[in-house]
Formats: C-alpha cells, sequence, structure tokens
C-alpha cells in the first residue's frame, strides 16, 4: 500500500482549505470524509415546494434530528444549547448563513487586555495574508472601510443589498450614535469563479442552485481536486494510528460495508471541528495514550465554547420583505464588542441583523420565534409575517474547562463507535452579556418604530460553532497544540478545525478557522525535512 504525505480527516471548511493549499504545494494528499457530496441542484431543498418542511426534517441542522446514516448522534442531555453540524463534503458551510467577519486583533490578547481566558501564541497579523487568501478563494463581498475594524484588502465583491430591515435599524442605530456596518458574506454578489451572482431569493441554509453562496463543496474541493488531492467519501474515520517511534502513522476507518481500511500516511490532520475532533482523539486510545491522543495536558474536549445567543425581535407596521434576500446577513453592529468598564461583565457581544423566516417558519418557530397558537393565530400571522426584524446577541463565550466532550458510554454511531456526550453551562458572565445586550436590542427596535418587541433570552438551538476542545498554546502542560497546530505529543499530527481556539470572540468563527488552516498548511509545506522529519 502507498503510503501518502497527508491524509486529512474532514472535508469541510478547514478540512477543504488545508487540502487545496497542500495540493497546490505539490504533497500528495488524500481527505477522508465520513458523508457524500451534496447535489446543489437536484437535492437540496432549496427550490421545491416543501422547502421550509425540509428544515424541519432531512435538512434540519441537528444531528439528532436529521439521523442520516452519516451523521453521528449526540448526547444533549447536560447542555442547554443544542448542536448544529453536518457531515458532507463541504461540511457546514453545506448548511450555513455564511456571514464572515473577521477576529479582531484584540480577540487573540484577552489576557493581557482584560486579564481573563489565555492569550493566543499567534497575532491578527499572523493571519492577515492568509484571510485575504480565503477571502479570495471564497469569493467574499462587502464594503471595506469598518471603522470597527482594521483596514483590510478591498472585498473581493460588493456588498449585499441589505433590505428595508436593514435600512430601518441601520437609521436607528446613527440615531442612537451606534456602529453599523454591512456584513462581510461568503456569497457571491456578481458572477465570480464559475459561480453565479446572488438573486437574493432567500432560503441560504437550504442550499443554493446558483453555487452563490459559498460552501467549499463549489470553492475550495474543484481546485484541490485539479491540484491532484484524492477525496475519499463515506470513509468513517475511528482512530489515529501511531508507529513505534510514537508517532502518526495514519489512520483506521470504516466503510458503509463496516469494513475496516488503514489509510497510512506521514502526517495526519485532524479537522472534523470542536466536537468530532474531540471524539475521535478520545477514541484513539493505545499505548502510552490511555486518556486519548495527544491528552497529556489532559484539555482535549475541554473548555468547549459555543457563541451563546440572544434574540429580539421587532414587528413593524410596514412589509420589510424579510424573507428576500439571504437570511443571515445584512447588517451588524460592533458598539459594545470590547470590555468597557461600565457594563456588568468582560468581553462583549455583536447584534447581527436577521431577515424574518418563510410562511412556516415564521408559524412554526425554530430559530426566529413562532406566531403564538390560539385564537389569534391567523390574525398574528398576518401582522408578522414579512414585517419583523432581529437582532441577535452574539456573546463571547470565555473556556470553561469544565464545559467539555467526553464519550458516551452508551450511545454509539451507526458504525458502533462511541458518540459524543456534551456537558455545558452558561456562565454567569454570558448571562449578564445576554440580558444587558437583549435591552441594547430593544432600546435599538425602540428608536426604529417597532411596533412590538419579542425576546428570547436564549436561543437553544444556536450550537452552531464548535470551539476550543484541543485548544492552541506555547505549553504542552496547558494546551494541545502549537501555534502551528501541531500537537505536543507528535509533531506530525495536526488539528486545523475550531478545535484550536484559545478564545471564541464574539462573532463566527469560519473565516478564522480557514485561515488557520492555510497557515498551518503551508508551514507544514515548508518543513518538510526540517521540524516535521517526514517518515
Amino acid at each position: 500500500m502507498s503510503v501518502a504525505d497527508v491524509v486529512v480527516v474532514g472535508a469541510g471548511a478547514a478540512g477543504s482549505a488545508m487540502a487545496w493549499r497542500l495540493a497546490s504545494r505539490g504533497l500528495d494528499v488524500v481527505c477522508l470524509e465520513q458523508g457524500g457530496w451534496v447535489d446543489t441542484y437536484d437535492s437540496v431543498p432549496h427550490q421545491k415546494p416543501t422547502w421550509e418542511l425540509s428544515r424541519q426534517t432531512s435538512h434540519h441542522p441537528s444531528p439528532n434530528v436529521r439521523k442520516a446514516v452519516e451523521d453521528y448522534p449526540v448526547n444533549e442531555d447536560h447542555t442547554p444549547i443544542k448542536l448544529l453540524m453536518y457531515n458532507a463534503v463541504g461540511g457546514s458551510t453545506i448548511h450555513w448563513g455564511a456571514h464572515f467577519p473577521r477576529f479582531h486583533p484584540s480577540d487573540f490578547k484577552v489576557r493581557t487586555l482584560d486579564g481573563v481566558a489565555d492569550d493566543w501564541p499567534i497575532t491578527y497579523e499572523d493571519l492577515e495574508p492568509y484571510y485575504d487568501l480565503n477571502d479570495q478563494i471564497m469569493g467574499v463581498c462587502g464594503l471595506s472601510g469598518d471603522p470597527a475594524n482594521p483596514p483590510r484588502s478591498p472585498r473581493p465583491l460588493p456588498p449585499l443589498p441589505i433590505g428595508k430591515g436593514g435600512d430601518r435599524m441601520a437609521r436607528a442605530f446613527d440615531d442612537l450614535g451606534w456602529h453599523w456596518w454591512p456584513v462581510d458574506a461568503a456569497i457571491a454578489t456578481q458572477d465570480y469563479d464559475g459561480r453565479s451572482a446572488c438573486n437574493n431569493c432567500g432560503p441560504c441554509d437550504l442550499g443554493c442552485p446558483l453555487k452563490s453562496r459559498a460552501s467549499t463543496d463549489v470553492t475550495y474541493w474543484p481546485k484541490a481536486l485539479a491540484a491532484g488531492a484524492r477525496l475519499v467519501t463515506h470513509a468513517r474515520v475511528r482512530k489515529v494510528t501511531l508507529d513505534n517511534r510514537g508517532r502518526a502513522s495514519g489512520v483506521v476507518w470504516v466503510d458503509p460495508d463496516g469494513v475496516e481500511h488503514h489509510e497510512k500516511s506521514k502526517v495526519v490532520v485532524l479537522a472534523g471541528n470542536g466536537v468530532g475532533t474531540a471524539r475521535l482523539l478520545l477514541l484513539s486510545v493505545q499505548a502510552g495514550h490511555p486518556d486519548g491522543l495527544a491528552n497529556s495536558s489532559g484539555q482535549v474536549g475541554r473548555n468547549l465554547m459555543h457563541h451563546p445567543t440572544g434574540m429580539v425581535t421587532g414587528v413593524f407596521d410596514e412589509p420589510l420583505d424579510g424573507f428576500k434576500g439571504p437570511f443571515a446577513v445584512s447588517i451588524y453592529s460592533q458598539e459594545f464588542y470590547e470590555t468597557q468598564a461600565e457594563h456588568p461583565f468582560v468581553r462583549g457581544f455583536q447584534m447581527q441583523l436577521i431577515r424574518s423566516d418563510g410562511p412556516l417558519g415564521t408559524a412554526l418557530g425554530g430559530y426566529l420565534p413562532r406566531v403564538p397558537w390560539g385564537d389569534e393565530h391567523h390574525t398574528k400571522f398576518e401582522d408578522w409575517f414579512g414585517r419583523t426584524a432581529n437582532l441577535t446577541v452574539t456573546t463571547e463565550d470565555l473556556p470553561n474547562p469544565d464545559n467539555r466532550v467526553t464519550l458516551d458510554d452508551e450511545l454509539v454511531d451507526s458504525s458502533g463507535i462511541a458518540a459524543p456526550n456534551i456537558s455545558y453551562e452558561v456562565s454567569d458572565n454570558t448571562w449578564a452579556m445576554l440580558d444587558w445586550g437583549a435591552q441594547r436590542a430593544r432600546q435599538a427596535f425602540e428608536a426604529a418604530g417597532a411596533e412590538a418587541i419579542l425576546q428570547q433570552r436564549l436561543i437553544a438551538g444556536a450550537g452552531f460553532h464548535l470551539l476550543g476542545t484541543a485548544r492552541m498554546g506555547d505549553d504542552p502542560a496547558t494546551s494541545v497544540v502549537d501555534q502551528w497546530c501541531r500537537a505536543h505529543d507528535a509533531p506530525n499530527l495536526l488539528i486545523v478545525d475550531g478545535s484550536v481556539f484559545v478564545t471564541a470572540a464574539a462573532l463566527n468563527p469560519t473565516s478564522t478557522i480557514q485561515a488557520i488552516a492555510l497557515r498551518a498548511a503551508d508551514h507544514l509545506a515548508d518543513s518538510n525535512d526540517t521540524e516535521v522529519a517526514w517518515n
């Protein structure tokens, strides 16, 4: 059997970027993905009459509801925030809103600035060239000049229209003297790199037949395959193997027929998200690693971070056509993003304007509030449908070692492999941030003239960002990987997904995940015959 230079586990946001960069640098790369390809035109529910029903069933963002054979179940008995993830070529970018902000420079040094959590061993400046490269590959639209962020290169594409709701809320922010800006989004507003321009039809999370909304199956993977990367789908990895020197030697994976295979490689890269990667490391118990692989620090699976999110909804006296256009991207405010002495919490939050839902979503609810049942349901529906705007209060979740991923004693996936068990609590600091942020969101809706204001203190189904369970750091006693994403316990084992995050910031992590993966890929390629000591 031939031995690949690199085997990458996971074909999502991080794995696809890693595979492309390494293959384009001339390395022999094999990627194993436990899901398959999703047909962006015929298979997605986006353009079917039952599109909203699919969001409640076969295309629900939770694997525990979706229950596809390529998914693994998650024990969520001990967490108020339910996990959302998707197994496929493209990973959870198949099922996302494509909001694409960058971390702030301050997000990498919260210990120095605010005395909490830990500083990252890297800086914004270390990632900046990879943010820029990633923006080009993903086709990011936006508007340069945001005063809440450092200067950055011109966006590859112009911003999305902010819509009627965005215009009304932007004027309210102006009246309050608060920051706002059109979001960066991984959505093509013009024809770009073989993808068609967005037509603002709406339900992006259910797939994009035009390929306007970037998912890595249509951005990175065509380039990675053209560069020579090999992709094996429906390959469920159950263990990372070691050689007699204690170095990673490949992975064991199971095909749909239950047959085991050993994919040998000189380097192993894990890109399975903050739950999947921790699960795989904990499953990889072997001689010298009784508590799981790369876990001499005891940090694998610990410090799970989400972005606990509250939602405030304003109902207006005019149609805002909120169901038109990309759901999760319009404008945002980072007025309260940094620690301020007068706040009853440390760190901060982002408010993001979310458009309204379709008719079934408005009636049944979900991520957004539903119309109340009862005698006035139809009247309320007519009052609400297309007339709402929604502000998230997206908080920074500080690391807590007791928030963790472990292996469940009973629950298994369809291959009989132990499923992850999640233990997670929202901190007092986060609750204070959610409540104070909701007051600010209500203030904004009042300034915008909303007729009614509704509030959800915490959205239970908001576990869309899975971070921190294999944290980055210089000290092997307190971290799992170094600044180049190499495991302290095995330098030819890399972790490049959200697991390595030291802190979570208060915004969507995908662009930072991909920038980290690209940086790690370049260092790995440059390290040939030196630090990594290829077999």
